[in-house]
């Protein structure tokens, strides 16, 4: 929709008066060379550079993008660069507000003004991925026809939020997450630039950890929370944020802990050992410690992945897909509602029957490997597929399990150094006992004929 009369007289106040606007706005970059991170969108030649008009635009120029990443990275904050730096009709809408009637409007309105103007527009769109089908429908005959310049923001997986037709329309730029260095970087210009702090308050360095920890990767957060610790030294007379003042404002506890050092190793360890010791209690104090330092969720989940295969296995078969769905999850979701994703994984891992058989298996296989414990593959297993293969003798012999009853092919499969070696030697912890109850089975039928032959 349109600015109403109401919303340019706040813009206009705002321009007069800028400290009426939360730092986070004023600070807002006003060119794509201001804008923190996200260096690899910025290159020159790239579709956004493209499309606030730098290296040329015409038929060659990106007709639509979407922007993908979690909250506080920058995506409204590209889209208005975009609004400042293009001669283009500007236009944004919300997914959470509008709807197919506002949509159309814009549409209409863009027609009407590339055609009695010559004006081209374009439509940010945010949180996309709140749309229905049919919202998302709306849009494809603007973006097709290029009526509109498409740039649509989501924090949710694309590919699984957005339909086909208008993904494989536009273009899909990744955003990355801030770096401490990137959110350093900012807050230092907010804290000397005319537009922000205007050097008003310095940060104390221990102050400034806290903050960036705070912040968790989130430009905006970062922002309002420096703006909040600098109004409260001010308040109280003084020329420094410190670290007990920022606590204070922020209302939040300094965690000692590094993502770069080693507390991000001895936490995520014992996160991990807390686990593998069964006590969901400690499991989900290093969690949360990982969480509220701002750890990425997406190391976590990693971290939680291995820790299924590596301390639980066939002891509880679910414990895998629980943890690769809760990685998955996060990656759509982001914090904050990835913390209730990742104690949900956490206690379900926690809580399972216990077995490293997987774990000491693979690595007794390998051992062997390393040492040279190897040997040809026995000529029936090989492959006989290509021409000249049987003449060789390969697959010659082959019993095929399916052929035979209850589908075990008394056979060697093994090379011959390592005929009737075993690797796997299954626990009776949880649903691993059904397991070993079937491998020792399987192995005495094997055992039964030897190498088969012919």
């Amino acid at each position: 929709m349109e600015p109403d009369l109401f919303t340019a007289a706040a813009e206009d106040r705002q321009e007069k008066d800028p400290s009426s606007s939360p730092l986070a706005v004023r600070m807002r970059p006003r060119t794509l060379d201001e804008v923190v991170g996200q260096q690899h969108l910025l290159k020159p030649g790239s579709p956004l550079r493209r499309l606030v008009g730098e290296g040329g635009g015409g038929p060659a120029g990106p007709s639509s993008v979407f922007l993908w990443g979690p909250p506080g990275i920058g995506k409204t904050t590209l889209a208005y660069v975009v609004s400042k730096a293009t001669n283009k009709r500007f236009v944004e809408l919300s997914a959470i507000t509008a709807g197919v009637k506002e949509v159309r409007a814009v549409i209409d309105g863009a027609r009407r003004a590339s055609g009695g103007f010559g004006k081209e527009t374009v439509l940010f769109l945010d949180e996309i991925h709140r749309f229905s089908k049919a919202q998302q429908d709306s849009l494809l005959p603007a973006v097709e026809n290029r009526w509109v310049t498409l740039i649509a923001a989501t924090t949710e997986n694309p590919y699984f939020s957005v339909i086909s037709p208008l993904l494989s329309r536009s273009l899909l730029l990744t955003l990355e997450p801030l770096t401490d260095e990137d959110l350093r970087d900012l807050v230092h210009r907010a804290l000397t630039d005319e537009r922000g702090l205007a050097g008003s308050v310095t940060l104390a360095e221990d102050a400034e950890a806290h903050l960036l920890r705070v912040a968790g990767g989130d430009a905006r957060r970062a922002l309002t929370a420096l703006e909040a610790g600098a109004g409260a030294a001010l308040d109280k007379g003084e020329a420094e944020i410190t670290l007990t003042t920022l606590e204070e404002s922020v209302d939040r506890a300094a965690v000692a802990y590094d993502r770069a050092g080693d507390q991000h190793y001895d936490v995520a360890s014992a996160l991990i050992k807390s686990i593998r010791g069964s006590d969901v209690d400690a499991a989900l104090h290093y969690l949360a410690r990982m969480i509220d330092a701002g750890e990425d969720p997406r190391f976590i989940a990693r971290r939680l992945m291995i820790s299924a295969s590596e301390d639980i296995g066939l002891a509880d078969p679910t414990a895998l897909p629980t943890a690769v769905a809760a990685a998955q999850a996060v990656a759509m979701i982001g914090f904050p509602e990835a913390a209730l994703t990742l104690s949900h994984a956490t206690i379900a891992l926690a809580l399972a029957p216990k077995s490293n058989a997987a774990t000491t298996a693979i690595g007794a296989a390998l051992e062997d490997v390393r040492k040279g414990h190897a040997g040809p593959v026995p000529t029936h297993l090989r492959d006989g597929h290509y021409k000249g293969a049987a003449k060789l003798g390969h697959a010659q012999g082959y019993i095929y399990p399916h052929d035979v009853p209850g589908a075990i092919a008394v056979q060697q499969y093994a090379p011959d150094a390592l005929a009737g070696k075993r690797y796997y030697q299954p626990t009776r912890y949880g649903a691993e006992a059904r397991y070993a109850d079937v491998v020792e089975k399987v192995r005495e039928r094997l055992a039964e004929g030897g190498r088969g032959e012919g």
